[in-house]
């Protein structure tokens, strides 16, 4: 394993983590309220709407999860019979943290394909 002193010219590897090469910054603010509303009638797909609602989408995913599991909770109290106690005390915990990883494994997805399908458009030479 080699390392290379410093200054001697050496390119960083690429962060995968920031903009695109080809915007540099980002989108000011008010491209990006322009951007959603533009891509939502966009009907030649040139931009996606995911990535500006996976947080929104995720958020509401999460308080309907825990609310359903709030209801599942006090109903399964309220019987006061001991299996449904020891149901609402593990069971419901542990079935709303499974379904808020699996809400959110499914946000990271549909995010992840699109960042694809995204650096892929922006490489494609342009015709």
């Amino acid at each position: 394993m080699s390392t290379q002193p410093p200054g001697s010219g050496a390119t960083p590897p690429p962060s995968f983590g920031g903009p695109p090469p080809s915007q540099p910054g980002g989108a000011a603010p008010q491209d990006q309220a322009k951007g959603f509303i533009a891509a939502l009638f966009d009907f030649k797909f040139d931009h996606f709407v995911t990535p500006k609602i996976v947080k929104a989408v995720y958020l509401v995913m999460t308080v309907l999860i825990l609310l359903g599991a709030l209801v599942t909770f006090i109903v399964a109290l309220s019987t006061g019979e001991g299996i449904m106690i020891l149901f609402a005390l593990f069971v419901v915990p542990i079935m709303a943290i499974i379904y808020l990883a699996l809400a959110r494994m499914s946000m990271e997805m549909y995010y992840a394909v699109i960042r694809m399908s995204e650096d892929v458009h922006h490489r494609l030479p342009r015709a």
